[in-house]
């Protein structure tokens, strides 16, 4: 029979091994097999086998899923009879067992809320329809909307080049009719009345129960929402007085349920090929876990289901993948760790909030390609969409509302041009995202002079300048990619240091202009999450491949992991690439080959319009030779705003984004003053007009700001910017660091004047900074405690050495007196003539005290004064604790 200590020590050791158990490995009943004979064959290859054959796979493939009841449904082992049974058939080419993966839905969570209530509070399915909700803020409306949340959509109402420039496109005519997008998720409510004008059966199906209705399972937190929330995003019905308005609300939406149940990789290559000829664009928000210490992508099944939709999709013109980035920004995980965002196949998307900052949840990489609003802190606006049990939700969140809205947009560019290909998609992307109001320190211009962010990729997207650019696109050259390794031994990377090594590409075969780069890596770490890379390309734009991951304690290093980057696109690969990896850790990091990878095309993807010889009284472009013109975004007159000490006209492609920089960066507009014609001028004291509502250069005496002609610059939130050299004709109004009031230039030490909130620090000479007050207030609050906190360990540690002091001088006592009230009470004894021990009398005088010696007199003294040890042992054995275990 088991003790109580003995049980206790059982279940230490199994809560010990229990995350190694969770961490193992599950295969479930599955196998995956290439059957080149067809169905039949794969009938006869599950008959033989005792298992059941369910269906194709990819389309066109000849691999096929077969469910085998006799083995475990799930087990941490591999069955490797059946797996032979089935590989050793003459029929199948190979087969592979199907691991159950762990894929997260890429959605927040907020204290306070598990989608509504607190923290994993339940939720009802029958809980009562949200209250109708009124703006404080002002918004634009020129359709006359009437959905009852249309006042909050703060992402596509705003105006000033902040929010997407959606309407511009509706006012067009382009609302998505025509394109088809489906969700990779856990279902879509197909009946709601906010979904169900434009539901799709055709883009829909249950792949976890093997039917063609996606409807979501409802329990009672409402767990699996997350799919219906999206749907919302991209093709909520618009003027139906219900809930909010779809960025492309007359496009058809599907769903795929995937995500609620078994995740393998037959699964979700059944996913993104399902039905590639009808269904034009797939929206996913999940991926592997967000933890900041995985590293994992697609399997076999869905790279090849991702080939076969860039390659046969949409007739040849290849299916569109959008992808959220991913949400483990509090973790410090990278998004180049995720192989779905880092592949060339699909179009990542980060998130932004409603005040153009960094997410607490994003995560940084140079695999993200664009960015469109969602949530941020508790303080700022979330997104609107329909929700499970006919509702609509204000509470969506995380880069998995973000994916949707980017998806949503790209229909709206598929319904102007709907023979553009997959890559056409990413080229317009990249020359039509723009800073908006998007703060972040690490705002660079790369080689083609576009402005790029490792957190927000090239910066929001502007519907209405992809719209008009998709109109008069022509599609790109075939894509042609280039492989070249870097002929190097083995490098040793020092604790807490750097190595660099280089690569001389002369021959980078068929591609001249770049899109993708991928670096492919092969390295050894004791501890990988130490480990940061950065590219530079030839032209001088560096990309961080890799970000310290502090979580990441794995060995397993890098086996050719391909690291992938957007940030050179139109560049020319051939010149010296410089590979830099730095070690942050305490032990040896070893670079075992590297390698890159070219995709692009051979002749300019688009070639630079031909456009009149500039007058002499032009300025001339700061970049003489541009490589691939950016339009500036139309942006509507400034509308009028809330009042606020801290609101004004943000900042659109003719505003420099804040930097770090030792020179303040150059506005896109001004290498590239006239982005694709000049058209005749409309705007007062404009003398170049690019657009119907931009103007690239003012007459004498005034200054661009916003694509208008002023006068002066507004006295708050602005300063004066003229390049060097040049007439008054190339002055523009360019906005100030946030913090300041009044600037000289853009970055944060450049400020004058400060709000009411800040104080102006005039410390350091020649900079000028603004610290918010509360801030100063809180740093000095926590110095306070920090030496309060110093100060009370140390009286802890005094107190701790006094204790031990006494108590190693007791013990050294080899005297003493004894003392009543002690345990001694219950085992002294005084030694009497011939009658062995009586009990002190307490009635004696002093209490009947007896001096106590180590040294007895004589032997017998000696040996009637000893005192056996404690024991409630009957047979007076000395105490074990063992015996009582």
């Amino acid at each position: 029979m088991l003790t109580s200590g003995s049980m206790l020590h059982r279940l230490i050791l199994l809560l010990a091994t229990l995350p190694q158990l969770i961490l193992c490995q599950s295969y479930n009943h599955q196998w995956a097999a290439e059957i080149p004979g067809g169905v039949e064959h794969a009938r006869e290859v599950a008959d033989s086998t005792g298992c059941q054959l369910e269906n194709e796979i990819i389309p066109g493939e000849s691999i096929y899923l077969l469910s085998c009841h006799h083995v475990r449904r799930r087990s941490t082992e591999q069955d490797f009879k059946v797996h032979s049974d089935i590989n050793n058939h003459e029929h199948v080419v190979w087969a592979e067992q199907q691991e159950v993966k762990n894929r997260r839905r890429r959605q927040g969570f907020w204290p306070g809320g598990f989608g509504g209530g607190g923290w994993g509070q339940p939720q009802s399915p029958r809980r009562q329809p949200e209250q109708t909700y009124s703006s404080d803020y002002p918004y634009e409306n020129p359709l006359s909307l009437n959905d009852e949340r249309w006042g909050l959509m703060w992402y596509l109402n705003r105006g000033n080049g902040i929010d997407m420039n959606v309407q511009e496109a509706w006012e067009s005519g382009i609302t998505g009719k025509g394109i088809v997008v489906t969700i990779l998720d856990d279902g879509v409510e197909k009946n709601n009345p906010d979904l169900v004008e434009n539901y799709d059966p055709m883009a829909s199906y249950d792949v976890n129960e093997n039917d063609n209705d996606p409807t979501p399972r409802y329990d009672l937190v409402d767990s699996n929402r997350h799919g219906t929330r999206c749907a919302g995003e991209v093709s909520a019905s618009a003027n139906n007085s219900v809930c909010g308005v779809g960025v492309a609300y007359n496009s058809r939406i599907g769903g795929v349920r995937m995500l609620d149940g078994d995740v393998t990789d037959a699964v979700e290559a059944r996913s993104i090929s399902l039905n590639n000829q009808h269904i034009d664009i797939y929206s996913a928000s999940w991926g592997p876990d967000d933890d900041g210490k995985t590293v994992d992508g697609p399997g076999n099944l869905a790279k090849r289901a991702f080939i076969n939709g860039i390659q046969n999709g949409r007739n040849g013109k290849g299916s569109i993948f959008v992808w959220a980035s991913g949400n483990g920004g509090r973790d410090h995980d990278n998004c180049n760790c995720d192989g779905y965002t880092n592949s060339i196949w699909t179009l990542s998307v980060s998130s932004a909030t409603e005040n153009g900052l960094i997410p607490w949840y994003s995560e940084a990489c140079s695999s993200t390609m664009a960015t469109t609003y969602s949530s941020g802190s508790s303080g700022e606006r979330k997104v609107i969409s329909t929700d499970l049990h006919n509702l609509c939700t204000s509470t969506h969140t995380g880069t998995s509302a973000s994916a949707p809205m980017a998806a949503g947009v790209i229909a709206l560019v598929l319904q102007a041009n709907p023979s553009l290909t997959w890559r056409d998609i990413q080229h317009i992307t990249v020359r039509n995202c723009h800073v908006a109001n998007l703060r972040a320190t690490d705002w660079r211009i790369n080689a083609m002079g576009r402005n790029f962010s490792h957190s927000f990729g090239y910066g929001i997207m502007d519907a209405s300048a992809m719209v008009r650019m998709a109109k008069t696109w022509t599609v790109v050259p075939e894509q042609k990619s280039s492989a070249v390794n870097a002929d190097i031994g083995r490098v040793s990377i020092p604790p807490s240091s750097s190595r660099s090594a280089k690569m001389q590409v002369q021959d980078s075969g068929d591609v001249n202009f770049l899109e993708h780069v991928q670096a492919h890596i092969t390295l050894t770490a004791l501890r990988r999450g130490d480990v940061q890379m950065y590219l530079t390309s030839p032209g001088g734009t560096k990309s961080q491949l890799l970000a310290r991951r502090p979580h990441d304690t794995s060995r397993a290093g890098f086996q050719d992991w391909p690291f992938l980057t957007v940030f050179c696109w139109g560049e020319n690969p051939k010149g010296s690439w410089l590979l830099e990896i730095q070690n942050d850790g305490r032990s040896m990091v070893e670079l075992l080959a590297w390698s890159l990878t070219f995709h692009g095309t051979l002749s300019d993807p688009s070639p630079p319009p031909t456009l009149p010889a500039p007058t002499p009284s032009l300025p001339s472009p700061s970049n003489p030779k541009p490589k691939e013109p950016v339009p500036a975004p139309a942006i509507k007159p400034e509308s009028t705003t809330r009042s606020n000490h801290r609101s004004r006209p943000l900042a659109t492609e003719s505003s420099a984004p804040p930097t770090h920089q030792a020179s303040p960066l150059v506005p896109e507009a001004f290498n590239n003053p006239l982005p694709e014609a000049v058209v005749p001028t409309s705007i007062e004291n404009c003398l170049v007009q690019s657009t119907a509502a931009w103007c690239s250069a003012c007459k004498p005496g005034y200054l661009v700001l916003s694509g208008n002609c002023v006068t002066k610059c507004p006295e708050e939130g602005y300063y004066q910017f003229t390049v060097q050299g040049e007439s008054d004709l190339s002055s523009h109004c360019l906005q100030c660091y946030y913090t300041c009031k009044t600037c000289s230039g853009p970055t944060n030490s450049k400020c004058e004047s400060c709000y009411g909130d800040a104080e102006l620090d005039k410390s350091q000479p020649g900079e000028k900074y603004c610290h918010e007050k509360n801030l100063v207030l809180q740093v000095f609050s926590s110095t306070r405690w920090y030496y309060l906190l110093t100060f009370g360990f140390l009286i802890n540690i005094i107190l701790i050495i006094v204790l031990l002091v006494y108590i190693y001088r007791r013990k050294s006592n080899k005297g003493g007196v004894y003392r009543p009230g002690t345990v001694y009470d219950r085992v002294l004894q005084v030694p009497t003539a011939g009658k062995g021990y009586k009990p002190v009398n307490p009635a004696e005088p002093s209490g009947g005290l007896k001096p106590f010696h180590d040294d007895m007199s004589s032997d017998e003294d000696a040996g009637e004064g000893f005192m056996t040890p404690y024991s409630d042992n009957p047979k007076g054995k000395p105490y074990r604790d063992e015996e009582n275990r």
